[in-house]
């Protein structure tokens, strides 16, 4: 006792006996309400090691346990080093949730050498919380990652990732995606984290209905350095989060809000006062964020802000007249779904003259994108290189051309559901869109239809390289023999879905494609047969890459012409052909080919004949669809699972599931 209070003299505090003659009155220290000497306690907790029985004293085994929280707490942040206070979070959830509520800089400094060597240790070398524990490592830009999903997404779990990667250099990345859970994240996870890890980089909250203000204020305040903030589906965070990021985090980069019905314009100008370094925002379906919101992000981050998406919001054209105007640093601009922006909008935006850096421009769902509203933008924007417009059904043929020959430096083109455009409209954009265009993708356009007369002279297009047609029930033949003409340089071919085309229409392309295609989409073109595959075989075998022919009228024909010229194959999807094992077996003979994905999803003849050929495959397979062969046995399916796993070139993990209405099949994925 003497060592422990640092005096000279016997152990024994009262050397002539104790001051009570009955030792029952002792127990006077342990109340306030006593006339004593001593001062009241902030805390009273009574833990006495002794208990009576039968009007004697039984002495208990002494336990720390019977410390009060601030005791313990003050024990915790003077041990020497964090693998010592990582192994006292083990010991209790009580111990784990006291070590996860220190904060660094409370952490007392009187550490010895050996103590601050051990420090940067694995902490998992002694059993003590290891993040690890909770979560794979996944190591992105130097920083320590960590994602938690679904019933994983608890406070306990928040904790031992504060603790565990405490002596690690602290955590840089924290996803947690939250479930409907009664034991979910709430402001106590959050706490941990915000004094544990106060290097935190980036947050994303999703789906956490638990999680309030509170919670993203206590990040706010100790995770100084956030530069990344995620918000999706938290309806009960507002504006009062917003304003403590604001202040607390100056460095915020990225900024995405989704599904946040409390967060409005009062929050986004907080955030547009206090973080001038502003990147990235994206803003989605928040009811109360409006022009006032929108116009103070664009206005104060008038030289950093490169990515703008707004989505779902009560915007008017005010907030587009904004963005054209300040939006000089904006490269990539995304509009979805604003029902209150009209022509005048878009047409003052291209106007403004303030999107000189505009690279890639995405409109979806906009009545306001009109024929003289986008051809604005296209003047507006002279550097644009990709466009995507989606259910514009008020875009034209002829705003389509004009927009075309305005955006002279455009490299991608994409439309996907604009009825209103025809041929005309498509070959006339091929035409206008000059020099540099790349792609062009038309998806769900129902209004394409073959014309055999009114169309343009046809100039060839020399610099497009994909063709992308999707869903378009009208695009035929006629199509396919003017593309054929004009579009010599392809080679990336997508054709599916096009009930209206046939071996003729496609013979003609293929013949005019003089660089080598290297990759072919033709799923669900019913129509065509294996003339086309060993066309595509004889002509571009020697480039080819990928090839999909799934749902088309082919045979054992086509996969032996595959075989013998197309070595440098490596995806091959044949699902719901019409092959036998005898198409199989012919791939599998030819050594030269090289696949590394093959589908035969829906062949309903191939037969656990075909496992040895299979088996001879899976020397070079990473992936192997058998869904739907209903022909296949379970226990071929096992065998063959057993044989691939022998292969020791691949380093594969094997996923094989069995379902009597669907069939039998397993996937095969390698991991570096």
């Amino acid at each position: 006792m003497s060592k422990l209070f640092a005096f000279s003299g016997s152990d024994d505090f009262c050397p002539g006996g104790s001051i009570y003659p009955n030792l029952k009155e002792s127990s006077l220290f342990l109340y306030p309400n006593q006339d004593v000497y001593f001062p009241p306690c902030k805390r009273y907790r009574i833990s006495a090691p002794f208990v009576f029985a039968g009007g004697k004293f039984e002495q208990k085994k002494p336990s720390i346990e019977v410390l009060p929280d601030e005791c313990l707490f003050e024990i915790f942040r003077r041990l020497p080093g964090g693998q010592e206070r990582s192994t006292c979070a083990c010991v209790s959830k009580r111990w784990l949730t006291l070590v996860s509520n220190i904060r660094r800089d409370e952490i007392s400094d009187n550490q010895t050498p050996q103590a601050s060597d051990l420090e940067h240790e694995n902490t998992d070398k002694k059993g003590g919380v290891s993040s690890e524990d909770v979560d794979s490592d996944v190591e992105g830009d130097g920083y320590l990652s960590r994602s938690l999903d679904g019933k994983k997404a608890t406070d306990i779990r928040l904790a031992s990732i504060a603790v565990g990667t405490a002596s690690r250099g602290g955590l840089g990345k924290l996803f947690i995606r939250g479930s409907k859970s009664r034991h979910g994240v709430t402001t106590v996870g959050l706490r941990a984290i915000s004094r544990g890890c106060p290097s935190l980089r980036v947050l994303s909250l999703w789906n956490l209905s638990s999680v309030g203000d509170e919670g993203l204020c206590e990040i706010a305040n100790g995770c100084h350095q956030l530069e990344k903030l995620d918000l999706c589906h938290c309806p009960s965070i507002t504006d009062k989060s917003l304003l403590a990021v604001a202040k607390g985090c100056p460095n915020l980069t990225d900024l995405t809000i989704e599904g946040c019905a409390n967060i409005g314009n009062e929050g986004l100008q907080a955030i547009a006062r206090s973080c001038p370094n502003l990147k990235s925002v994206s803003i989605k379906d928040c009811p109360l964020v409006g022009d006032q919101g929108v116009a103070s992000l664009l206005s104060s981050a008038l030289y950093s802000l490169t990515k703008v998406k707004l989505q779902a919001l009560n915007i008017t054209d005010v907030s587009l007249a904004v963005i054209g105007h300040y939006g000089k640093a904006v490269t990539d601009l995304s509009l979805t779904s604003l029902p209150n922006v009209t022509e005048k909008g878009f047409w003052v935006m291209g106007n403004g003259h303030g999107l000189q850096k505009l690279k890639s421009f995405t409109v979806t769902s906009c009545r306001g994108a009109t024929d003289s509203g986008l051809e604005a933008v296209g003047k507006g924007c002279p550097n644009l290189k990709q466009l995507c417009l989606s259910k514009c059904p008020f875009l034209s043929d002829k705003g389509l051309a004009s927009l075309a020959k305005a955006a002279g430096s455009l490299e991608c083109l994409q439309l996907e559901e604009c009825h209103r455009i025809s041929q005309f409209g498509f070959f006339c954009s091929l035409i206008n869109c000059g020099a540099k265009l790349k792609v062009i993708s038309f998806a769900n356009c129902l209004g394409i239809k073959d014309l055999n007369s009114g169309l343009p002279p046809l100039s060839p297009c020399e610099s497009l390289r994909s063709l992308s047609i999707h869903n378009c029930p009208g695009f035929g033949d006629a199509s396919l023999f003017a593309l054929g003409k004009l579009c010599p340089q392809l080679q990336h071919v997508e054709l599916c879905g096009l009930h209206g085309i046939t071996d003729a229409g496609v013979l003609l392309l293929l013949e005019s494609c003089e660089a080598g295609l290297l990759k072919v989409n033709l799923s669900g073109c019913v129509n065509l047969s294996d003339k086309v595959v060993q066309t595509i075989s004889n002509l571009h075998g020697w480039t080819l890459e990928l090839l999909n022919l799934d749902g088309c009228k082919i045979s054992d024909a086509s996969l032996v012409a595959i075989a013998e010229n197309c070595q440098l194959l490596t995806d091959l999807d044949i699902s719901k052909c019409t092959i036998t094992d005898s198409g199989i077996a012919a791939l599998a003979h030819f050594n030269p080919i090289n696949l590394q994905i093959l589908s035969v999803s829906g062949c309903s003849m191939v037969s656990d004949k075909s496992l040895p050929s299979l088996g001879k495959l899976g020397e070079t397979l990473l992936g192997l669809n058998l869904q739907q062969c209903k022909a296949i046995s379970s226990r071929a399916v096992e065998l063959l699972t057993e044989q691939l796993w022998r292969f020791p070139s691949s380093g594969m993990i094997c996923y094989y599931f069995l379902s009597l209405k669907m069939g039998v099949g397993f996937f095969m994925a390698e991991f570096p």
